[in-house]
């Protein structure tokens, strides 16, 4: 999980007095999202002086059940409608999820490729670390079914809790492969080779977005999901390498 926040300044005393021209924004949002939301930020701050806002990326699924304990959010970005769900089952969302965008999954490797990877099917081959996102967070569970669809089996060296953890070992050396976003190995640049692969139809990720119900900033809140849904988001987004839903 990361916290990340787009200002420098300490907003406490705007936060607290609830005026309009101030305050933090706070949205939940998954780790693949964090280049392009962390960008989307710093606009929003542009467009609303005094405004702050302060991220938390993560595993959706993780992010999710912070938000049904009470974590303070005002938007939840999710990576899949199962992780969202959890939130609107509990009466966590104020309306319905919008779906904004969609991701796919590549496969990641060093950008020496010490493991010779070249396909899906190499992932099963003996001898080669693999990493895989756990099967509770959309990545993990977008793997499963490409993988399944692939009719290839993998026993993965870890299983980690969100897809930038994944893409971090595979950019360290310290595993052969690793499936991840498209997104994500795109924003790694030189570090890593993602390499397409056609099972990845079968496992299309939609992300949702929702004001959180008990928002602390409502109206911040839906300028910010106005924001992604709009022209400037999509751009982004799609910069980014993510997909039109």
């Amino acid at each position: 999980m990361t916290v990340a926040s787009c200002g420098d300044t300490d907003d406490s005393s705007s936060a607290a007095s609830g005026t309009s021209g101030g305050g933090t924004l706070t949205v939940f949002a998954a780790a693949s999202l964090t280049e392009t939301f962390t960008a989307l930020g710093r606009s929003f701050e542009t467009a609303h002086p005094g405004v702050k806002v302060r991220f938390n990326f993560g595993g959706s699924s993780a992010l999710a059940q912070q938000i049904t304990q009470g974590a303070p959010a005002d938007v939840f970005a999710a990576a899949s409608p199962a992780t969202m769900k959890t939130v609107t089952d509990a009466g966590d969302a104020a309306g319905p999820p919008q779906v904004f965008t969609r991701n796919r999954l590549v496969i990641a490797v060093p950008a020496n490729d010490p493991g010779r990877v070249g396909k899906i099917a190499d992932l099963s081959r003996p001898g080669l670390k693999i990493v895989l996102c756990a099967e509770q967070v959309p990545c993990g569970a977008a793997a499963k079914k490409a993988l399944g669809a692939a009719g290839v089996t993998v026993k993965p060296a870890s299983q980690e809790q969100d897809v930038k953890a994944v893409l971090t070992k595979v950019r360290l050396g310290e595993a052969d492969a690793g499936l991840v976003y498209r997104t994500d190995a795109k924003a790694a640049g030189a570090q890593v080779k993602g390499i397409e692969f056609a099972e990845s139809a079968k496992a299309i990720n939609d992300y949702p977005i929702a004001q959180v119900a008990k928002a602390p900033r409502p109206a911040l809140a839906k300028e910010f999901i106005a924001l992604v849904l709009g022209g400037q988001g999509k751009d982004a987004l799609a910069r980014a390498g993510f997909e039109s839903p």
